[in-house]
């Protein structure tokens, strides 16, 4: 076992969460190093604007690849679903709720018209598909940058990640969890992942004492309908997987930006098939014209 590991962070509120959430249930000594990634970066303008993958997770990539790091955390829902030759996903721990949360009103509290705010294409068409009376406005900043924003009055309500809002403390301040029927979840939201080089057998081990066997599952049948659609942060897609008894169950749901169409579908199957589940919904969904959505 290795005396001491280096964990890759971003330096946001709510990554040095993560980072030492993680770091804490290692059973060996680390170090956190902060690393800037080009998301960081960028604060002004919209990430579907942007392109481009691995905005959040490319820097810490090539630190691992570098080998300035041994671990990189990331949130999964960041993470392209092809990593960099040289790299794994050593484990993926527990997940928190995966569902949206919206702060400020309820979704019926709120008066035609209300201004909401979202960084999230995805967010914003299923809202605009669920309540076109809504004003979708575009928010960046970390999640206390957005809360402040909310308070200073910019925004009637605010759509986040109900996980952030709850590991920093902040679950009290959400009025409503949004149900997946309404807004599907990013896939892989709400969980975290653990990144490290091929061939690190020791570090690997390590973190292997942190994998949680139905998150894994289930954010396995997530990424392989992402890969299956080839959809990026262009297009609007969710997906949510639940597990129980051994059984998984996948919804996802692929949109218009505008929300002028949402196309749906849900598949089961027994928890050991959660790629061909995933991978099988893709075709599915595809089938019943979200090709046209993605390629439109």
């Amino acid at each position: 076992m290795p005396e001491k590991l280096i964990l890759g962070s971003r330096g946001s509120q709510l990554a040095l969460w993560q980072s030492r959430w993680v770091a804490s249930r290692l059973p060996v000594a680390t170090e956190i190093q902060i690393i800037k990634t080009t998301g960081d970066k960028i604060t002004d303008v919209a990430l579907s604007k942007v392109g481009g993958k691995g905005l959040f997770t490319k820097e810490l990539e090539d630190a691992l690849l570098d080998k300035r790091i041994d671990l990189a955390v990331h949130s999964l829902k960041d993470m392209p679903t092809e990593l960099p030759e040289g790299l794994t996903l050593a484990a993926v721990p527990e997940r928190e709720d995966a569902r949206d949360a919206i702060v400020g009103k309820t979704l019926d509290e709120l008066p035609k018209g209300a201004k909401v705010g979202t960084s999230s294409l995805r967010r914003a068409a299923q809202l605009k598909a669920f309540r076109p009376d809504l004003a979708i406005e575009n928010i960046r900043g970390n999640l206390d940058t957005r809360l402040r924003k909310l308070d200073d009055g910019q925004y009637d309500a605010i759509v986040l990640a109900a996980a952030g809002l709850r590991r920093l403390g902040w679950g009290g301040r959400i009025a409503e969890i949004i149900p997946v029927e309404i807004m599907c979840p990013a896939v892989g939201q709400g969980a975290l992942a653990i990144e490290t080089r091929n061939g690190q057998d020791e570090a690997a081990a390590v973190c292997a004492t942190l994998i949680h066997e139905d998150t894994f599952q289930a954010v396995t049948a997530e990424r392989a309908l992402l890969a299956g659609l080839g959809g990026g942060c262009q297009v609007p897609i969710g997906a949510h997987a639940r597990v129980r008894a051994d059984r998984l169950h996948l919804r996802a749901i692929v949109a218009r930006p505008d929300g002028g169409e949402v196309i749906a579908r849900e598949a089961e199957g027994p928890l050991e098939r959660a790629q061909r589940i995933g991978a099988q919904l893709a075709q599915d969904l595809l089938a019943a014209g979200a090709d046209r959505l993605l390629n439109g």
